[in-house]
This record gives structure tokens, sequence and C-alpha cells, in this order.
């Protein structure tokens, strides 16, 4: 059924509401919904309400435990991520079981594949995530940029937001990764091609 998240930002000095922000990436609030079992995620922008209070309208699909990052900046502070576990009734997932799966993906328009360098991630060492695609034209920004990131490992402690910091005149876009720890990370990007 139809629920809403509430998002309220109070000042750590006064623990007064705030109510003025920067747009980041065309928007004033970014958030990431991700089950439990690594299956449901969604990008998603609240509105402002009154008070401060960001309101976000979502279904969840299924009962379990959903990990949700708010990604704000605060007009006179700095960008903020923040992380907070929600639990919707019900019986849960099973434990989430990934494999490694570097195989292509296909959206609307678009075939992407991945590389990574190294080709094993080390835990703590920087990796490079190499995204191509086919047709390799009509990549367009999306959001502010020519993609977003989320990278959650398999316990949904670690939630991973960024961009590319490299883009290719070609079909190519990479993102530079330090992943905390050695565990499974489930990646999802997003990828605007001719509207």
């Amino acid at each position: 059924r139809a629920a809403a998240v509430q998002f309220f930002v109070h000042d750590p000095w006064k623990d007064r509401p705030v109510s003025s922000y920067n747009i980041v990436h065309e928007k004033l609030f970014h958030a990431f919904v991700v089950s439990e079992d690594l299956q449901f995620f969604r990008h998603a922008h609240p509105t402002l309400a009154a008070d401060g209070m960001f309101q976000l309208p979502i279904v969840f699909p299924k009962p379990g435990m959903y990990r949700v990052l708010g990604d704000f900046y605060p007009a006179g502070a700095t960008p903020q991520l923040n992380a907070r576990t929600l639990f919707v009734p019900g019986d849960s997932p099973a434990p989430v079981q990934l494999t490694r799966d570097y195989s292509p993906k296909a959206g609307e328009n678009m075939r992407v594949s991945m590389e990574t360098i190294p080709e094993q991630a080390i835990a703590g060492n920087r990796t490079q995530l190499r995204f191509r695609f086919d047709p390799g034209e009509g990549l367009e920004q999306y959001l502010g940029a020519w993609a977003h990131m989320l990278a959650a490992s398999n316990d949904l402690i670690d939630m991973i937001h960024q961009h590319p910091y490299r883009i290719d005149e070609g079909p190519m876009v990479e993102f530079e990764m330090v992943f905390p720890r050695p565990l499974v990370y489930r990646v999802w990007v997003q990828f605007q091609r001719l509207g």
C-alpha cells in the first residue's frame, strides 16, 4: 500500500529545523531506498513541505528491512549523507545470496557492460569501474551528472553514492571506488540516452 517516508533535518548546534537547502544535481534532496535482499532499488526526490520536512511517497513491494540513504546540502553547511533503517511488517525475505555478475545489462535503448580495474577489487584500495554503452552515441546528463551510482554491501551497512570522474568522448563512463570492506556489493548505475 502507499506510504510516505518523512525526513526532518535539524541543525546539530541548536536543534532547529533546517529550512534552506542548496540544489545538488537539480534537486534539493536525493533519497535512495534499498531492500534487504538487494532486489528493490529506488532513487527518488522527496518534496519539501512545511517546516523543513521532506516527504517521499513510496510503495514498499514486500515486508522486511529497508535502508534509506538521504543526500542533501543544507545552506551554509556541508553536503550530507545520512542512512537510516526502516522495517515493513511481515515475513522478511530470505537472506541475500549474491554472486559475481559482470554480464552486460540492457536498458530501454542501450546495453551496458562493466569492467573493473583491477579485475578483482581489493577492500580499501582504489578500483575503477568502467561502463561501456552500445550504441555509443546519445548519452545525456541525468540530474546534472553523466551517471549516478549507488553501491550497497550485502549487509546494507555500506551505501556509497557517486558520480563518474571520467567521461570518454566515445561510449565510456568511469567511476573510481574504494570498497571499504571485503564483502559482496551490488551496484546500480543510472544513465540517460536520447531522453
